[in-house]
């Protein structure tokens, strides 16, 4: 047999690409359910479908909202077919600490830090700098991750760890 060294790989990281969807039959999707519009995830707020005439396909209309920007996004696509589906994670850190650039400094169960997520702005970032800055309370930032971008969903009180 030939050297089998050049047949072994070594896969490190399996969430990235073609894992980061998968696909779903138009007519299973629900509202609440997530949805990609455009190469965007999102999460469906309307959805309705529609009869067509004697020889078409039942359409569905999809009214959906890009989870990271808030953007509303619609789609019409017959029932039959595919759409592809995010892998939507939701995750709880611990946060450490806010950089004055505006990013958060999180820690997870593991002890793993992340210093990626900006902190979001509107009502989350208000609760996390009313929380932790003015406060001084222990905080726990929920991040959703999607399609290999993340965001900042929630902030609570975490349990105090002293």
């Amino acid at each position: 047999m030939a050297d089998d060294s050049q047949h072994e790989h070594t896969f490190d990281s399996a969430d990235a690409g073609a894992s980061a969807t998968y696909p779903m039959q138009c007519s299973a999707l629900r509202k609440n359910g997530y949805v990609v519009i455009k190469g965007r995830p999102c999460k469906i707020v309307d959805m309705s479908t529609s009869k067509t005439g004697k020889h078409g396909h039942a359409k569905v209309h999809l009214v959906a909202l890009d989870i990271f920007t808030g953007k509303k996004l619609e789609d019409l696509s017959p029932s039959t077919h595919n759409m592809d589906v995010p892998n939507v994670t939701r995750k709880e850190f611990q946060l450490l600490d806010v950089t004055d650039d505006g990013f958060l400094s999180l820690m997870d169960e593991a002890g793993n830090t992340k210093d990626d997520v900006k902190k979001p702005d509107g009502e989350i970032g208000e609760r996390i700098d009313k929380l932790f800055t003015e406060e001084g309370k222990d905080v726990n930032v929920v991040v959703m991750s999607a399609m290999g971008e993340e965001v900042a969903v929630e902030a609570k009180e975490g349990p105090k760890s002293g």
